[in-house]
């Protein structure tokens, strides 16, 4: 079992403590076991802590000094994680890291550059690639049964932006570069770069549909190396709600719901129409109640525990901060196009 610290527990730390263990919930079923704790927020956690034997400590000194913990888990401010990273690996310990892995390209650089350099694993939080019906569409590509992949689209919103306050670190400008984005439009945009591969240039602009002091909705265009497009439109400022699209010459795949549990095939029509065009019928899946932070959290243990490559690969990571530090910019020029730069 992977003895690991969690640094952050608000909402999101907490969760994924909660998704350590699964629905089970014994030391038995756990390939990750949280023992240690750190949050800048001590009274809100301690009670969490306490029902789950996990020792709060001092300061982050203090867990990278143990040696009997194997892997640090970072929940915490994005500004924050270059640091935290780099401190844990010069420690020895393995690293994961919530999305984004920092707030630019040359700094997650820096952060992998050293992961690789000491031999320890380096995972990103991209927990939905972990999904079956992300599994789906993933199999339809390597298949055939997509043909070519010619454009993607992708929608992610999430009524959160009423919930958060002006002293949230969330609602900071320098925590959240390109409006929302940052918070949840980087899923999109990392399973387009696993299915479409390198992205050539991208148009991006914001808008601030909340009072604060941060953008709360993003739209994206995108142009791919290989000729696909892609479009993503984020919002933290409206009902929660996913899809994915993928469109290419043999079929359509598309998933839908907040919980990515509905998974639908269109294959593409194999006659002329002879009068209103209708679609062949649907294949649809549904994979409701599926934990994709277990099953994150777990193939991060197993990662370091068999010695095994994190499905995750860095250098798609890598490459997504590339297009990020581009849709930063963008929407910073008005939505000028702006060459990714890698």
């Amino acid at each position: 079992m992977i003895r690991a610290a969690i640094v952050g527990l608000g909402r999101w730390g907490k969760a994924l403590v909660g998704a350590a263990a699964g629905a089970g919930g014994s030391d038995v079923e756990r390939d990750l076991h949280f023992v240690l704790g750190l949050t800048r927020t001590r009274a809100s956690a301690e009670a969490f802590c306490r029902e789950r034997q996990i020792t709060l400590v001092d300061s982050y000194d203090d867990i990278l000094r143990d040696p009997d913990i194997d892997a640090v888990v970072l929940a915490t401010p994005h500004s924050q994680h270059q640091a935290q990273a780099l401190a844990a690996i010069a420690a020895r310990k393995h690293v994961f890291v919530e999305k984004p892995l920092t707030l630019d390209l040359a700094s997650a650089r820096v952060v992998a550059e050293a992961a690789h350099r000491a031999g320890l694993i380096l995972a990103v939080g991209f927990t939905r690639r972990f999904h079956p019906s992300i599994g789906e569409l993933r199999a339809r590509l390597a298949d055939g049964r997509l043909g070519t992949l010619t454009a993607l689209v992708a929608q992610h919103t999430t009524s959160t932006a009423q919930f958060i306050t002006p002293d949230n670190w969330r609602a900071a400008p320098r925590e959240a570069p390109g409006g929302a984005f940052t918070a949840v439009g980087m899923h999109a945009l990392d399973h387009m770069v696993e299915f479409a591969g390198r992205v050539r240039d991208v148009r991006a602009i914001t808008a601030r549909n909340y009072p604060g002091p941060s953008d709360d909705t993003t739209t994206v265009m995108l142009r791919f190396a290989s000729g696909a497009s892609g479009l993503i439109f984020c919002s933290v400022a409206t009902a929660t709600n996913f899809s994915f699209s993928a469109y290419g010459t043999k079929g359509l795949a598309e998933i839908t719901h907040a919980d990515l549990s509905r998974f639908r095939f269109t294959p593409a029509s194999t006659a002329a129409p002879t009068g209103i065009v209708t679609a062949p019928p649907d294949e649809v899946l549904e994979f409701s109640g599926f934990d994709m932070l277990h099953a994150q959290m777990t193939a991060f243990a197993r990662t370091i525990r068999d010695g095994n490559s994190y499905p995750v690969p860095i250098a798609d990571v890598l490459h997504g901060m590339a297009v990020f530090d581009a849709i930063v910019e963008s929407a910073e020029r008005g939505g000028e196009v702006i060459t990714v730069k890698e």
